[in-house]
């Protein structure tokens, strides 16, 4: 006798997770549904004190934005059927990288189809989550941040985000309302993300966007200091090596790279 599938459903539509779950039920009978979860705050909460289970059926949207995001901030090493409303965009890209995809309102015959192609995952093709979602972040003005303060969680949009900077080896992100708070991402992962045409990396320490500026000023050694909105507290000095490559994206050329 094989051991029964023990599942998750991530789901933040109440009607659409009581009826995923009474279809796994009745197509999968002996299997064991440990959690329904609705957001990526509640995932991240739940790993602190529990597994990963054999398999999880995940909404693309959840309650928090899409689930997508969860990738970038958890290493999800088991393997997912993603379900979706619409996101007919996605299709080809879920056939090449996903377990499966179900699209609501799910039948019964999908469903069966796609716990079969679970049984027959094996280790060795495991899927890259991150790359998926990479993929599918299209628009860089969907990128968010998961922010974690004490025992609350929160997301950032990027489109809030006014500049970056590290401290103590921390990396945080000032908001433009003045909030300054904890990342856990490097700089050098900012770079990769982040849209080109609207952030740039001054110096080792700070990362900003082009509104940030407030004021510039010629500097030493043909340098540029900044006075930043919100303030900051450190002068702002744009490094020697990337004055001349920083004065050439303020107007728009983002073609070069440094060597």
């Amino acid at each position: 006798m094989t051991n029964p599938i023990k599942v998750w459903i991530v789901e933040d539509e109440p009607a659409a997770a009581r009826r995923l779950n009474k279809l796994l039920q009745e197509t999968e009978p002996g299997i064991q549904i440990l959690a329904q979860l609705d957001s990526i705050e509640s995932i991240v909460d739940y790993l602190e004190t529990h597994t990963l289970p054999d398999l999880i059926f995940m909404d693309i949207h959840l309650a928090d934005g899409p689930c997508f995001e969860l990738f970038r901030h958890v290493d999800i090493r088991k393997p997912i059927i993603f379900t979706t409303a619409y996101d007919q965009y996605a299709i080809e890209a879920f056939k090449v990288n996903a377990i499966d995809y179900l699209l609501k309102p799910i039948k019964v015959e999908f469903l069966r189809r796609a716990l079969d192609k679970y049984r027959e995952f094996t280790p060795s093709g495991t899927i890259d989550y991150r790359s998926l979602a990479k993929a599918l972040q299209q628009d860089q003005a969907t990128h968010r941040f998961l922010v974690r303060i004490g025992q609350r969680i929160r997301l950032v949009d990027v489109q809030d985000a006014a500049y970056f900077f590290t401290e103590n080896k921390v990396t945080f992100v000032v908001t433009w309302d003045g909030s300054r708070l904890p990342l856990d991402v490097t700089m050098e992962k900012l770079e990769e993300i982040l849209d080109e045409r609207h952030f740039f990396r001054i110096n080792r320490q700070y990362l900003i966007h082009f509104r940030s500026i407030k004021e510039m000023y010629a500097y030493s050694k043909s340098r540029v200091k900044l006075d930043l909105s919100p303030a900051s507290p450190a002068d702002i000095i744009v490094s020697t090596e990337r004055s001349p490559h920083f004065k050439r994206w303020l107007v728009g050329d983002t073609e070069m790279k440094e060597s």
